[in-house]
């Protein structure tokens, strides 16, 4: 198979959403997974799609089945509490990958790296406050570092918190897994702040449409805010009349949090992210609406019919 795209983390929520949008556009792609049974239960049979197993960790690996690629989406991502270490070492690796063939690094970022901020554009610079928000500001350079030292291309697309199908993390899945079960929505911490989420299929067309632009520069960074919706009060309330289900917020307290997080490390991670759901820190993506004005995200109300709907059928 002749594919230009090597995609990384496919089973996962981003990866999963960037395969749909290759296959939907028809356009091979190569997924290197750990799991090939998970990947063809949730790809199904296509001759678009040619599936490889293995590890991001066996750079060996990774370099033969990436050495003809122009573009390798970097959507790995460790559970919190195994960021360290892990996350910086698969991105070097993906990074020694791509310097054979020069090729562009799609990686999917997020907020973490500028702490508690009122607004977020292209231009600021990063000043993280957790130990995650230093992770992620070490990727940002290392990857910026690799584009301005010639070894590959890289765009670099900020979200916000996601969902969609296949989002299953610890914070979409009591709010979408809770309306397909006609249950009040979980949220952290306070339901009365604004907050924006991304729909995963709307940032994987994003993704693919600046890696189909000509003359980009060999480093690219964009914000995508996706919708901003006034509280999570509202949320539940327009989830409840797409649904069905009752128009409640059920808040964890940071109280029982602090509890759950001494026999659960990940839920320990979460912690330091408090702010997020104390305060709207927003993305401002004025410059992806200049370079890509035909873009429109999916309207709020068909993402989210949708993203239920994935959870009835995927228990």
């Amino acid at each position: 198979m002749n594919s230009k795209y090597l995609i990384l983390g496919a089973t996962g929520s981003i990866g999963y959403a960037f395969t749909h949008t290759l296959l939907n556009e028809k356009v091979q792609a190569t997924l290197l997974v750990r799991n090939r049974e998970k990947a063809e239960k949730l790809f199904g049979k296509n001759d678009l799609l040619e599936i490889e197993e293995g590890d991001v960790t066996d750079l060996e690996k990774l370099k033969t089945v990436s050495k003809d690629k122009q573009f390798i989406f970097h959507g790995i991502n460790y559970p919190y509490n195994l960021w360290e270490g892990n996350m910086e070492k698969a991105t070097q690796n993906v990074i020694e990958a791509a310097s054979q063939n020069k090729a562009t690094i799609v990686f999917p970022g997020n907020i973490y790296e500028f702490g508690n901020v009122m607004e977020i554009t292209e231009e600021m610079v990063p000043d993280p406050e957790t130990k995650k928000g230093k992770i992620r500001l070490e990727l940002f350079n290392m990857l910026k570092q690799a584009a301005e030292d010639g070894k590959c291309k890289v765009i670099f697309v900020r979200l916000p918190d996601f969902f969609g199908p296949n989002v299953t993390n610890g914070l979409i899945k009591p709010v979408f897994g809770n309306a397909a079960k006609k249950k009040a929505v979980n949220w952290l911490v306070s339901a009365n702040v604004p907050h924006q989420f991304v729909f995963t299929p709307d940032a994987a067309r994003v993704m693919y449409l600046l890696s189909k632009k000509e003359n980009l520069p060999a480093f690219v960074n964009y914000n995508f805010s996706g919708y901003e919706v006034s509280s999570i009060k509202e949320l539940a309330k327009t989830i409840s009349k797409l649904t069905g289900g009752p128009a409640k917020v059920s808040v964890i307290p940071k109280w029982l949090i602090n509890i759950l997080a001494l026999f659960n490390p990940i839920i320990k991670e979460l912690k330091e992210n408090f702010y997020q759901f104390e305060n709207n820190v927003r993305l401002n993506d004025d410059k992806l609406k200049k370079d890509l004005p035909d873009f429109k995200p999916t309207p709020i109300e068909e993402a989210i019919r949708e993203t239920v709907e994935w959870f009835r059928n995927n228990p």
